[in-house]
């Protein structure tokens, strides 16, 4: 049977849990729920990652953070980037996921107190299925999925990753070491992941 059709007044009466952003993530964001999906793209050498570390370390306020580096893993290059992040500073807050599996990172967040904002990165080298991507927002309700993915000119690269992007509840293109934030929450504006490179790239507007 379908599910049964919603008035208004119950819509209405409807409560949902919200992350009260600080600034200058509120301007950028807004005021977004406790769920759905986020979508960072990018080209290489652009910014990507390290405006990720830069979410994840911000959104270790409200819970714990995961990193699934699919493409990366447990390398010198993601030490690095953690490193600059200086996520050390969260403590265990911020956990690495060293090239896991859809199967394993489901795993991993069925535990007790998991981490409630996922980060993987990357779409395509994860090999994403979107019935996989389905099933993990359908599993996790209360959980926001942070989808990282490369470019094939200036759009999301594959059907899976666009299908994403299409759905995301905040969309974040990275371009010249800064963050352009689309959101249904009301976010505008722009966020400089590495000031002095951003104004290189753009200028000082």
């Amino acid at each position: 049977m379908p599910k049964k059709a919603i008035n208004t007044y119950n819509l209405f009466k409807a409560k949902f849990k919200l992350l009260n952003l600080d600034e200058p993530w509120a301007s950028l964001i807004g005021m977004p729920e406790q769920t759905g999906t986020w979508f960072v793209y990018g080209s290489p050498k652009n910014g990507k990652t390290s405006f990720c570390m830069a979410l994840c370390k911000y959104m270790t306020k409200f819970s714990r953070v995961i990193y699934n580096s699919v493409e990366e893993g447990m390398s010198l290059t993601m030490q690095d980037a953690v490193r600059r992040a200086q996520m050390q500073t969260v403590g265990n807050r911020f956990l690495l996921g060293d090239k896991w599996t859809v199967d394993e990172l489901t795993e991993e967040l069925r535990k007790k107190n998991s981490p409630n904002f996922v980060v993987i990165d990357s779409v395509q080298f994860a090999d994403l299925k979107f019935s996989e991507y389905r099933s993990l927002k359908e599993t996790f309700p209360h959980k926001i999925f942070c989808y990282v993915s490369h470019v094939n000119g200036k759009e999301p690269d594959g059907n899976i990753a666009k299908r994403i992007y299409r759905d995301a509840n905040a969309v974040f293109r990275v371009e010249g070491f800064r963050a352009f934030p689309v959101t249904r929450y009301g976010g505008s504006g722009y966020y400089d992941v590495v000031k002095e490179k951003a104004e290189a790239y753009w200028g000082n507007s």
